[in-house]
């Protein structure tokens, strides 16, 4: 019965030999594994004080659990996500997927966000939803934002995963281009970044949004996180260059950390065999953890 119920949580992944093996080994993890299957997360709400409600889904199980952070105008609905879900419910692993302030199924107005106030809807998530060691997934901004975290709370962040972080990139992106249109952003309130991710072919930020995040920044100095730490990058990204990640390597004190470059990959590392790396990568990472306690 348990190897019935692995086929079914693993059909989505069958076309690798290798990630067959993966699953083959998820089944003699126990009984757990069956309830795990079984179980389904539903959308929960975390009440803040002062602060909007933050929507989240949550999976019951083992430490380390996982924690997905979603990228800029992205949510918890990512395919990234959902399919992080289905493989920590495969292991009997704790998982979490959020929305932030403005963002998906959360309350708020995104106009009124920033990086600091989605930095503490990432601390609201670790203190008062998570259980126990976490490992982090940051995509893209989400990236950027789990450094924050591990810093600020790093009792309870065993590891990071990182795809395609974005560390400090907006402000850069920003501070790069010509002093005249950084003047008529300023006057308009408002940058139009271009984007082949949406049918305006632009995200629109204000530019309040750019000056709050100068206050964030952490590639200018040694990053004071000391836990393992996998940076998985596309080559072919054309939003955040991998060099950052490069960057963002040098700049950790930890030297447990390693770089994945996919010479294929885009930004948004969402298609199959994007996917089956990052689930490989947390895959590893969780038994090197087990090793390590």
């Amino acid at each position: 019965m348990a190897a019935a119920a692995s086929a079914g949580a693993w059909a989505l992944w069958r076309g690798s030999s290798s990630w067959s093996s993966v699953a083959a080994r998820s089944v003699s993890r126990g009984s757990l594994q069956q309830l795990a299957y079984r179980q389904k997360s539903s959308l929960s709400f975390l009440s803040q004080p002062d602060r909007p409600a933050l929507a989240y889904r949550k999976l019951k199980g083992k430490n380390p659990g996982i924690v997905f952070l979603p990228g800029l105008n992205s949510n918890m609905n990512s395919q990234k996500a959902i399919a992080l879900e289905e493989f920590c419910k495969s292991l009997g692993h704790a998982f979490v997927r959020f929305d932030y302030t403005g963002c998906g199924s959360s309350e708020g107005n995104i106009k009124e966000c920033t990086v600091g106030k989605w930095r503490k809807d990432v601390l609201a998530v670790l203190d008062e939803v998570a259980e126990g060691p976490q490992i982090l997934v940051g995509s893209s901004l989400g990236g950027w934002l789990m450094l924050h975290a591990a810093i600020a709370r790093p009792e309870k962040v065993a590891a990071l995963v990182g795809v395609a972080v974005a560390a400090d990139y907006l402000v850069t992106t920003f501070n790069q281009l010509p002093i005249e249109v950084r003047k008529e952003i300023e006057e308009k309130g408002e940058w139009k970044i271009p984007t082949n991710h949406n049918e305006d072919g632009f995200y629109s930020l204000p530019y309040s949004f750019i000056k709050e995040a100068e206050n964030h920044l952490s590639l200018n100095n040694p990053i004071p996180i000391t836990c393992p730490i996998k940076l998985i990058h596309g080559m072919k990204d054309e939003d955040v260059p991998w060099q950052v990640s490069m960057q963002l390597a040098e700049r950790v004190v930890s030297t447990d950390v390693d770089i994945i470059l996919r010479k294929a990959g885009h930004h948004r590392m969402k298609e199959k065999d994007d996917i089956k790396l990052i689930v490989y990568t947390i895959d590893d990472l969780i038994d090197k953890l087990k090793t390590l306690t």
